[in-house]
């Protein structure tokens, strides 16, 4: 198990309607070729993002069955499909309208928790940013609160199983998890670790979010 602070589901919730807000305010300072930009998800678009955090607050069991069959079953190419065509059929002002519409909306797909929601913005807010050279802060208990949620929750991370054999520890917090060699960084730094976002040095202002591997 991992060790860090543990959220109520009401505490889970207002931060996932601060991370929506917060992140519309990022999103309307973007001129609009910054929305054609990559994001960290490899093939995904800053408006691919954008569509895919709207459309997960409004997923049915009928909308999930009708699109994995024409992904052909593939879960993954589903998500990311759903996502472009919505992006591509939507303007940047009407996604952005859409995600405004959720800032107080407490809902959750089939088979997911309010944690995913708040895991799902605050990783997507830094697959946004990170690209743009934008810093982005994560609140520090919400990002515990997501890692945890990571570590134990198995697919589609599988974080413990990727990450056997390594400790990983929050600089920032007092989050850890694992046993074995050490990696230690913030705790945002942490959260993209495991979810399977790189950062390297071709992008720009990330120094807050950079892990090391640390001997001993």
């Amino acid at each position: 198990m991992a060790d860090g602070a543990i959220l109520t589901t009401e505490q889970i919730w207002r931060a996932v309607a601060a991370e929506r807000s917060d992140l519309i305010d990022l999103l309307e300072r973007l001129p609009e070729s910054d929305w054609d930009h990559e994001s960290l998800c490899e093939g995904w678009r800053v408006r691919d993002v954008v569509a895919h955090i709207v459309l997960s607050t409004h997923t049915s069991v009928g909308s999930i069955l009708v699109n994995l069959v024409r992904a052909r079953g593939d879960l993954h190419r589903m998500i990311r499909d759903t996502a472009i065509r919505r992006a591509e059929r939507d303007t940047s002002g009407e996604l952005l309208a859409q995600l405004r519409a959720t800032i107080e909306l407490r809902r959750t797909a089939i088979g997911t928790t309010p944690a995913d929601r708040l895991m799902d913005l605050l990783v997507h807010g830094q697959d946004i940013a990170v690209p743009l050279g934008i810093v982005r802060e994560m609140p520090l208990a919400a990002a515990e609160s997501a890692l945890d949620r990571v570590w134990t929750m198995g697919a589609p991370f599988h974080a413990r199983r990727q990450w056997a054999g390594y400790r990983l520890v929050a600089t920032d917090a007092a989050w850890s998890a694992g046993a074995g060699r050490v990696i230690e960084g913030p705790a945002a730094g942490l959260l993209l670790l495991v979810t399977g976002r790189h950062i390297g040095h071709t992008h720009r202002n990330t120094d807050h979010l950079r892990v090391v591997e640390r001997s001993g």
